[in-house]
């Protein structure tokens, strides 16, 4: 288990991808507390108890799952670039068997990572270009 630092960190921006927000919006009430408390634990660099690591993928992928009387919902994030924690996608689980994240939902997954490192990749150009001395 991780110990919870004495002064967390300053909370990194999170950035929603595509419609996950959206999705998010239209979970349970107790869903989206459980799964917002679990982003906000990997915006100041922790995680969440739930928070697993989904594999197959070049960067480090996290899915926090909460359950709920009227099913099994998700939210996948990466939190491994700097700036920010990014929202790849937010669903519910249809499967009433197996554990497996279904191959559809894998896919949205890769397709949403790929805009994130883009993404990421534009906010540290900038970030450098504002950061460089000018001349004069």
């Amino acid at each position: 288990m991780d110990l919870v630092p004495e002064k967390p960190e300053q909370p990194r921006k999170l950035v929603w991808l595509v419609d996950s927000l959206d999705r998010l919006t239209n979970f349970p009430r107790a869903v989206r507390k459980r799964l917002g408390f679990a982003l906000y634990q990997a915006q100041i660099g922790q995680r969440h108890e739930n928070a697993k690591m989904l594999h197959g993928f070049a960067e480090t992928v996290w899915q926090v799952r909460a359950d709920d009387p009227s099913g099994t919902y998700r939210t996948v994030y990466v939190a491994q670039f700097q700036e920010a924690v990014y929202v790849l996608h937010a669903f519910q689980k249809k499967a009433k068997s197996g554990l497996a994240t279904p191959q559809r939902e894998l896919d949205l997954i890769r397709q949403r990572l790929w805009l994130a490192r883009n993404l990421a990749g534009e906010e540290r150009r900038l970030s450098d270009a504002h950061s460089r001395p000018r001349a004069q």
